[in-house]
C-alpha cells in the first residue's frame, strides 16, 4: 500500500526541502525529519576569488536578503584586512540594512503567514494567499505592501537598486545618501509606525481566538541566540554574539570573531543542511534558535521607544523567562519591524549618513576574517581565509535557517505528534505542518547556497514504506 503525501510546491516558504514523517505500527506518530535535497556550492566556488568580490559575489545566494550577505561579507573583509571602518560607513550601512531587515519582514509577515493567521489553516488553498487577505482585509494587505516598498526604497536610495544593490565594499561604502532622498524617505516613513502597531494589535486578538493546540504546536524549550549592544540591547549591524538557556540565564557572550568558541556543526545523512549546536551541552541538548523570537528573548532592552514599549508587553505576556512558542515569531517579527522604522527614522536625521568619509584603502594580508550580522532570519555569519594577494582559500558559512535547522526538526515533529494519527491527513493539517516551517521564515536556498525553485514533499513512512498518495 503505497501513499505518498506531497506538497508540490510548497506555499509560501523560500526553500526546497521535503518532510518525512514516521508511524510506528499503530499508526502514531514515531519521528518526524525536515529534509533540505540541495546541494550547497557558495563555499566551493568562492575559492580562489579575491576577497574584495566578496560582498557582491554571495550577496547573489539570495533575492530575499542580499544585503545581509553582503554586508556579511564586507564585515569580514575589514576583518581580515584590519579596516576601521569610517563613522560614517558604519551608520550607511546599518542604514541600509534596516531597510532590508523591515523589507523582508513585510514579505514573512504579510505576504507568507498572514493568510494563515487571517484566513485561517482550513481556508480553501486558493485564497489562502495574500489576494485573499487582500479581498478579507484590504487595509492590512495595503499596509504590507507600503511597508515592504518603504524597506526596499531605503535599500535602493543606498544602492540604486532595490535587489542586489551596489553599496558595501571592503572598508566602507561606495556613496553617502543624498539629503533630498533622505527627506523624502523621512516623509514616507510618518505612517509606518502605527501600521505596524495597528497590526500588533490584530494579532494579539488572532492569538487571543486561537485554540490551544494550534497556539502551542511546535512548542519546546531550547536556546537563543542573537546580537547585542554593550549594554545588551537588540542590535542587528554589530554587536557581541550572546547565548542564552531555555531559562532566559545567559551563557555565553562573545566577541563576534570567536564563534567556533562555542559552536559546533553535525551533518545527516538525510538533509545537506548541517546541523549546528551548543558546544558545552553537545548536539541533543545543545538546540538553540536564532531570528526575530531568539533575539527578543536575548537581550536586556529594545532601544527605540515605541518597539520597547511593545518589547516589554511580549515578555510579560511570557509563561516564564522567555517565550517557547513558536507561532510568537510572527509577534516578535512585528516588533523588530517597528523598531526598524524608528531606527530608520533616527539614522536619516543624523548628518553622518549625508557627510563624511565613506571608506578608507585596504590592503591584503594572510589571515582569516569573521563577519557576523542578524539577518532578518537570525544571525548569519561568513568567514574567509585569504592567501597575501587577497585571494580566498577557504569560506564558511552558517546561514541563520541553518542555526535553526535543529528546532525546525523538533518543531515538525512536535506538531505531527499534535495532529497526525494515522495515513489520513486533511489538507488544513498539511498547511500546518508547512507553517510550523513558516514561522521561522527560512531561506533554504540561502542555507544551502543553492539555485532554482523549492518545491517540498511530505511523506508518511511505516514499516520502512511510504503508506498513502496526495498531492496539491
Amino acid at each position: 500500500m503505497s501513499k505518498k503525501e506531497v506538497i508540490d510546491p510548497v506555499t509560501r516558504v523560500e526553500g526546497h526541502g521535503k518532510i518525512t514523517i514516521h508511524l510506528d505500527d499503530e499508526g502514531s506518530v514515531e519521528d518526524a525529519q525536515f529534509h533540505v535535497t540541495e546541494f550547497r556550492g557558495f563555499e566551493e566556488f568562492v575559492e580562489g576569488r579575491p576577497i574584495w568580490e566578496m560582498p557582491e559575489i554571495t550577496a547573489r545566494i539570495c533575492g530575499i536578503c542580499p544585503v545581509s550577505h553582503q554586508l556579511a561579507a564586507a564585515k569580514a573583509a575589514d576583518d581580515v584586512m584590519d579596516a576601521d571602518v569610517p563613522e560614517s560607513a558604519h551608520k550607511l550601512r546599518e542604514l541600509m540594512h534596516m531597510g532590508q531587515v523591515l523589507q523582508s519582514h513585510a514579505l514573512s509577515f504579510f505576504y507568507l503567514s498572514s493568510p494563515d493567521l487571517v484566513l485561517g489553516y482550513d481556508a480553501d488553498p486558493a485564497d489562502r494567499n495574500i489576494e485573499g487577505v487582500l479581498a478579507e482585509n484590504p487595509q492590512l494587505a495595503e499596509r504590507g505592501i507600503d511597508l515592504r516598498s518603504f524597506g526596499q526604497n531605503v535599500i535602493a536610495a543606498l544602492g540604486e537598486k532595490k535587489v542586489h544593490p551596489d553599496f558595501a565594499v571592503a572598508g566602507g561604502v561606495s556613496n553617502t545618501l543624498d539629503r533630498e532622498d533622505g527627506e523624502d524617505l523621512l516623509e514616507e516613513s510618518q505612517p509606518l509606525a502605527g501600521y505596524v502597531r495597528e497590526t500588533i494589535d490584530l494579532l494579539k486578538d488572532i492569538f487571543e481566538e486561537m485554540d490551544d493546540d494550534t497556539l502551542d504546536y511546535a512548542t519546546y524549550p531550547t536556546g537563543y541566540m542573537g546580537l547585542v549592544t554593550e549594554e545588551g540591547g537588540l542590535e542587528h549591524y554589530d554587536g557581541d554574539i550572546r547565548l542564552v538557556d531555555e531559562s532566559g540565564d545567559q551563557l555565553e557572550e562573545i566577541d563576534d570573531g570567536a564563534y567556533r568558541d562555542i559552536i559546533a556543526e553535525r551533518s545527516k545523512e538525510w538533509s545537506y543542511l548541517k546541523f549546528p549546536y551548543y558546544k558545552d551541552r553537545g548536539f541533543e541538548d545543545g538546540q538553540y534558535r536564532v531570528g526575530p523570537l531568539a533575539r527578543l528573548n536575548a537581550v536586556d532592552d529594545v532601544r527605540t521607544p515605541q518597539a520597547h514599549e511593545e518589547w516589554v508587553e511580549f515578555m510579560d505576556a511570557a509563561e516564564g523567562a522567555v517565550h517557547e512558542r513558536s507561532t510568537y515569531y510572527h509577534w516578535a517579527r512585528l516588533i523588530e519591524m517597528l523598531y526598524c522604522v524608528e531606527r530608520i527614522q533616527e539614522l536619516l536625521e543624523d548628518d553622518d549618513v549625508y557627510d563624511g568619509i565613506t571608506n578608507i584603502p585596504t590592503k591584503p594580508k594572510a589571515g582569516t576574517g569573521v563577519g557576523v550580522i542578524e539577518a532578518p532570519r537570525g544571525t548569519l555569519i561568513h568567514e574567509y581565509t585569504i592567501d597575501d594577494g587577497g585571494k580566498v582559500e577557504n569560506a564558511n558559512f552558517i546561514v541563520a535557517t541553518t542555526h535553526n535547522n535543529g528546532a525546525m526538526n523538533k518543531g515538525v515533529t512536535s506538531a505531527a505528534e499534535t495532529f497526525i494519527d494515522g495515513p489520513e491527513i486533511p489538507e488544513g493539517i498539511l498547511n500546518k505542518m508547512e507553517s510550523v516551517i513558516r514561522c521561522y521564515d527560512p531561506c533554504l536556498s540561502c542555507s544551502t547556497h543553492a539555485i532554482g525553485e523549492m518545491p517540498l514533499e511530505l511523506e508518511l513512512e511505516q514499516d520502512g514504506e511510504t503508506v498513502a498518495s496526495m498531492s496539491r
